[in-house]
């Protein structure tokens, strides 16, 4: 008997995410590598506690997958792109990024609604609500990069903000969390 519950289109998706989310996990830890050998463990910690978050979204995809009875498909991981030339750089790098993860997510968001696979499109919420929440991280870090001065910032303002970071917990408010005493 067949146990499979997902369609050979959702199925092919998830893994694409899955790999997609992998990669993202490459990418934080390829920028964490770069700023710990620029001289900013702190920035560095925060990218390398990141990374291991991405790896952590991988396997969330992957246990879907295989108790949905489908098949997991383990393919190449592609290089990140080249090192960022400066924190200001490495920050809009992160949010480029994190934008086009959401709109892979919202791809097997819409696919799930249009093949009504209503587990699908349930599980997935969990990744559309954590992309606002790295969208609003990686907006967060621009945020303190523009204070800092941008790519004009001083070597006190990279250092206050690799030791802000190193401290910055990872995960960011959600705009639906807010309320009036506690905006």
């Amino acid at each position: 008997m067949d146990t499979n519950r997902l369609s050979k289109s959702i199925e092919a998706a998830l893994n694409a995410q899955m790999t997609k989310e992998a990669h993202a996990s490459q990418i934080y830890l390829s920028y964490a590598a770069w700023a710990d050998s620029q001289g900013f463990g702190g920035i560095a910690n925060f990218l390398f506690r990141h990374a291991q978050e991405e790896r952590n979204h991988m396997m969330k995809i992957l246990e879907y997958i295989l108790k949905r009875g489908a098949e997991v498909q383990v393919t190449a991981i592609p290089a990140p792109a080249s090192n960022p030339v400066s924190i200001n750089n490495c920050f809009e790098k992160i949010l480029e990024h994190e934008i086009d993860n959401t709109k892979a997510i919202y791809k097997v968001v819409k696919m799930s609604l249009e093949e009504e696979d209503w587990a699908t499109w349930n599980f997935m919420q969990w990744f559309v609500k954590e992309q606002i929440e790295e969208e609003t991280l990686a907006m967060n870090l621009l945020d303190k990069a523009k204070i800092a001065g941008g790519e004009n910032m001083s070597g006190d303002a990279r250092y206050v903000l690799d030791k802000d970071l190193e401290k910055t917990p990872d995960k960011a408010s959600s705009a639906e969390d807010a309320t009036t005493a506690n905006p």
